[in-house]
């Protein structure tokens, strides 16, 4: 393996103390400058060019990406992009991140990424409620967590906040939008359950208070064959007296209000529980 290869499988950037101790002379990365393989971004630290921009971030920073930053290079949902990088740096910290010093389980990985506890702990104590709910929902879905397990990483009143986030997780959505769309109606006090089997019509997202099915369309429901399906749906749906609604992304993030009104419009015209 050359310096160019080792670098690839490090995120594309690492110190020169990395490199040095996975085998690597100080030759060997003076070759690969001079080659045009890779560059010095600064005394100690080296990179294949157009190296991602946050792990260049996290290296430059002596830190792990985490918390938002993390997220994706873990397969995590993420409802929305940082607007400053988060970083796990046990000391000091670059002023314009985000940074977090404890950490709980090691990364593990030559990618300057923290582990998927550290990410989800981080995010639990930093992010509003819904984004943190997004990620760990996600985790729990994908079966490399258990909320369990997260609440004993969460001792103490300093945690009661993050503890708390945690009821909002079931691990039952598909998709991030799910649980934002999930949080949203039972905020509402309306009565949620998610993924419902219905005979004659198949699984559904949500069904509000027994009777009113909601669609959250991802980009697959533009599909010419997924529009017949879903049509077919709504009549079957209709058919076996349920009402019906669908949204898409946009409206359960950028409109949540008419949402609501729309849902509650429909949830009037019956009688509730």
């Amino acid at each position: 393996m050359d310096v160019p290869r080792f670098l690839r499988q490090a995120g594309s950037v690492a110190r020169t103390a990395t490199v040095l101790s996975a085998g690597f002379t100080h030759r060997d990365i003076r070759n690969a400058v001079a080659a045009g393989e890779v560059c010095r971004l600064r005394h100690g630290v080296v990179a294949l060019p157009g190296a991602p921009s946050d792990f260049v971030a996290a290296v430059l920073g002596n830190g792990l990406l985490t918390c938002a930053s993390g997220a994706a290079h873990r397969g995590l949902w993420l409802l929305n992009q940082p607007e400053k990088v988060h970083l796990f740096c046990r000391h000091g910290g670059p002023p314009e991140t985000v940074v977090h010093r404890e950490s709980l389980v090691p990364h593990g990985t030559a990618e300057p990424v923290a582990s998927i506890t550290d990410i989800l702990i981080h995010g639990l104590r930093c992010l509003p409620e819904v984004e943190a709910a997004v990620m760990v929902e996600s985790a729990v879905r994908q079966g490399v967590t258990t909320l369990p397990y997260l609440r004993q990483r969460l001792p103490g009143n300093r945690n009661g906040a993050a503890r708390k986030m945690l009821d909002l997780v079931d691990g039952t959505a598909d998709s991030a939008i799910e649980v934002v769309a999930r949080l949203l109606f039972r905020s509402e006090g309306i009565y949620t359950e998610t993924q419902v089997e219905l005979p004659g019509i198949g699984c559904v997202d949500f069904l509000l208070e027994g009777f009113l099915i909601v669609e959250i369309d991802g980009g697959s429901h533009l599909e010419p064959r997924q529009v017949k399906k879903d049509r077919s749906r709504n009549n079957a749906s209709t058919l076996s007296g349920y009402s019906v609604l669908r949204y898409g992304y946009a409206d359960v993030v950028y409109n949540p209000q008419k949402v609501v009104a729309e849902v509650w419009q429909v949830l009037r015209g019956r009688v509730i529980r």
